[in-house]
Parts: C-alpha cells; sequence; structure tokens
C-alpha cells in the first residue's frame, strides 16, 4: 500500500486529489495539511512513502518543508513531490536543490497524476526527459560555482551517465546512447548516486548542474 500525504493550503485541490487516490486499491492517503509547518508535523507522524507538498503555502513555504525533510535521516524514505501551477516554474529548481524527487503542475491529468505517485513511491524521480530539458535550459542558467565535490570519485562511465541524465534522457535513451542495456544504465546511476549521497537522481541532476559536469544552455 503506498501510503501519500497531501499538503496544500486549497482545501479543493486537496480533497480533489484525495478523491483521485481514495479510488485506488493501491494508495491510501493517510493525512493532509494546510501549511508547509502542519505538513512536516505530519510527514514526521505518518511517515508516509509520498509526500505531495504545494510550493507556496502560508505560515511554511513548501520548498522550506522540503528542505527539512531531506535533511532530516529519519524521514529518508518520504518521497516529496512539488505541486506547482503553471507560471510558478521559477520555483521548481529551487525545490530540487531542497530535495524534492519531482514535480507535478496542479492541471495534470488524472492518469498521469495516479502514475507520478506510483512512480514517486518507487522512488524514482519525476523529471520527464522534456520537463528537465526545458527546465535546466530556462532557469539554471547561472548555477552555483562548485568544485565537483565527488565527481573525482566517479568512474568515466558514470561521468557519461550522469551527463546524460542531467541533459533528460531515461535509462532507455542512456543505454540507447551509449550501447549498454537498461539495467546497467539504472546500476551506473545508483552507484553515482550513492558515491555523490545524492538522494535520489533529481539530486544527482542538480549536482551535475551546480558541479559543471554539464554545463546549461541559454534558450
Amino acid at each position: 500500500m503506498i501510503r501519500v500525504l497531501l499538503v496544500d493550503d486549497q482545501p479543493l485541490i486537496r480533497s480533489g486529489f484525495r478523491a483521485l487516490l481514495d479510488l485506488e486499491d493501491d494508495i491510501e492517503v493517510v493525512a493532509e495539511a494546510g501549511d508547509g509547518q502542519e505538513g512536516l508535523a505530519r510527514v514526521k507522524e505518518q511517515l508516509p512513502d509520498v509526500a505531495l507538498i504545494d510550493i507556496q503555502m502560508p505560515v511554511m513555504d513548501g520548498i522550506e518543508a522540503t528542505r527539512r525533510i531531506a535533511a532530516d535521516p529519519a524521514l529518508a524514505g518520504v518521497h516529496v513531490v512539488m505541486l506547482t501551477n503553471y507560471g510558478m516554474d521559477e520555483y521548481v529548481f529551487d525545490a530540487l536543490r531542497a530535495g524534492a524527487a519531482g514535480f507535478l503542475v496542479k492541471d495534470i491529468v488524472p492518469e498521469d497524476f495516479l502514475h507520478a505517485v506510483r512512480v514517486a513511491a518507487r522512488g524514482d524521480a519525476l523529471l520527464a526527459p522534456a520537463i528537465t530539458r526545458k527546465l535546466i535550459d530556462r532557469y539554471v542558467t547561472q548555477p552555483p560555482a562548485r568544485t565537483g565535490r565527488g565527481l573525482k570519485e566517479l568512474t568515466s562511465r558514470e561521468r557519461e551517465t550522469v551527463a546524460l541524465a542531467a541533459q533528460g534522457l531515461s535509462n532507455d535513451e542512456i543505454a540507447d546512447r551509449l550501447v549498454i542495456s537498461p539495467l546497467t544504465a539504472k546500476t551506473h546511476i545508483n552507484r553515482a548516486m550513492a558515491k555523490l549521497h545524492a538522494r535520489d537522481r533529481a539530486q544527482l541532476v542538480v549536482l551535475a548542474y551546480e558541479s559543471g559536469l554539464v554545463a546549461p544552455r541559454n534558450s
């Protein structure tokens, strides 16, 4: 059973998502919250598999709540997915830096929403290739200067794999590009995450840009 927490300051949004989730046999909504502070408390109480958290909320915003969840070792099993409206994408990269596994727009179609919850519960990042490319190209034009911490620990093939993942390629696409199996591509990604102490694939993408392994493009 996938345990989900809903955190949004709009009751109508929460009720809409809950109505969808309650219809699924493998998903259970364990709690709701109307702001980030309350959401953080519910996360600690319920330890959900997936926390759907709005970015902009009163008292404590979603990015700060996500940052605190990601920093708490006791909450390592909680996968945060940020909820955003169109026109708010400038906050998305900050959310990924804070530790979010990905993001969803609130007008997502029901089938994609349910699929996303299941993907997040498995521990996979919600960074569709097209969305990743658009997000990085548009908003990561000047990432913070870093020294490539940990990159020297990666093998050349791991570096190649991480670079392709940061460009928005899926495991299957990486496999095609490097002429390896999708399982081998996933193994390289997992090993790189372990060496770089990345919480998930989303954070790995962030680290790739912040370290300079991949250079963002202006669009």
